[in-house]
C-alpha cells in the first residue's frame, strides 16, 4: 500500500457531504443513503482515505438513487490516512487500521442492516475495503460484491469466492496490477464463478472516487465504473 499512487490526488474531507445522515449501525458510525425500506442494501467500504470523501459519498447517493439502502461505515474510526502527517506514515496507519479488524465490524454491521428487514445485501469495496468485502463474500454473508482497483486480495482471497463478483481494475496500477487483475479473472472462470473482470485503460489506482472533475476523461472512466456497478447489483441483488 505504500508508494504516491494510492495517495495521490487525496480528497478533501467533509463530514457534511451528500445528501445522507450519518448514525450509529452496529457499533460504527455510518452515511447513510437512500430509505431504509429500500430493499436490497448496499455496504460500501471505503479506501484509505474513509467515509467523509465527497466523490465517495456522491457515489453512495447516486447508488441509493437507483433503489438502493446504502450503509458507508467509517471502519477507520475517525482516522482516515492523512499523507500530510508525518507521525503516521502508511506503515505505522496500516498496523493500526487492518482490513482483519474491518472484516470483524462489518460483520456486525452486516448484522445490524439485516436485522432491519432486508432480505439481500450486496457489497462494493475501494482500496483498502476491497479487502473487507472479499471476505465477507468469502464468508458467504452478502449476495453480490464489487471490487474497485482493490488492495491486499490475493489469488488465494479469489479462489474463496464463490458468489458473483465484479472487478473493476485499472490499467496504472501497483496494488492490483492488470496481470494479477487477469489472474482473478482466470481462476474465477476456472471455478465456474459468476464474474465480470475489467481493466480500465489510461486509468490509475483509485480513479473511481479520487478523479479530477476537470479531466473529463477520468469522469467518463469513473462514471462507466459507477455504471458497471450499478449494473452488477441490478442482475445479482434481488
Amino acid at each position: 500500500m505504500s508508494g504516491p499512487e494510492c495517495c495521490s490526488n487525496p480528497p478533501t474531507l467533509n463530514p457534511s457531504a451528500g445528501s445522507g445522515h450519518v448514525e450509529k449501525i452496529g457499533a460504527l458510525n455510518a452515511y447513510i443513503a437512500g430509505s431504509p425500506n429500500s430493499n436490497p442494501a448496499v455496504l460500501f467500504a471505503s479506501d484509505i482515505f474513509g467515509y467523509e470523501a465527497p466523490k465517495f459519498r456522491k457515489l453512495a447517493d447516486k447508488v441509493a438513487a437507483a433503489g438502493y439502502y446504502v450503509v458507508v461505515p467509517d471502519f477507520l474510526n475517525g482516522e482516515p490516512y492523512n499523507p500530510e502527517n508525518p507521525n503516521r506514515p502508511m506503515p505505522v496507519w496500516i498496523k493500526d487500521h487492518g482490513t482483519d479488524k474491518g472484516f470483524e465490524d462489518a460483520k456486525l454491521i452486516i448484522e445490524a442492516i439485516k436485522s432491519k428487514g432486508v432480505a439481500s445485501v450486496g457489497a462494493a469495496g475501494f482500496c483498502w475495503g476491497a479487502k473487507v468485502v472479499t471476505e465477507l463474500a468469502k464468508s458467504k454473508l452478502i449476495e453480490a460484491v464489487v471490487l474497485l482497483h482493490p488492495s491486499f486480495v490475493s489469488l488465494d482471497d479469489i479462489k474463496g469466492v464463490d458468489i458473483p463478483i465484479s472487478i473493476l481494475g485499472a490499467e496504472i496500477d501497483l496494488r492490483s496490477p492488470p496481470e494479477l487483475v487477469k489472474q482473478f479473472e482466470e481462476t474465477l472462470t476456472a471455478n465456474s464463478v459468476t464474474s465480470f473482470v475489467k481493466i480500465f485503460p489510461k486509468v490509475s489506482h483509485g480513479w473511481t472516487v479520487r478523479y479530477k472533475p476537470e479531466d473529463a476523461e477520468e469522469v467518463k472512466a469513473a462514471e462507466e465504473a459507477h455504471q458497471d456497478l450499478l449494473n452488477w447489483f441490478a442482475k445479482y441483488l434481488k
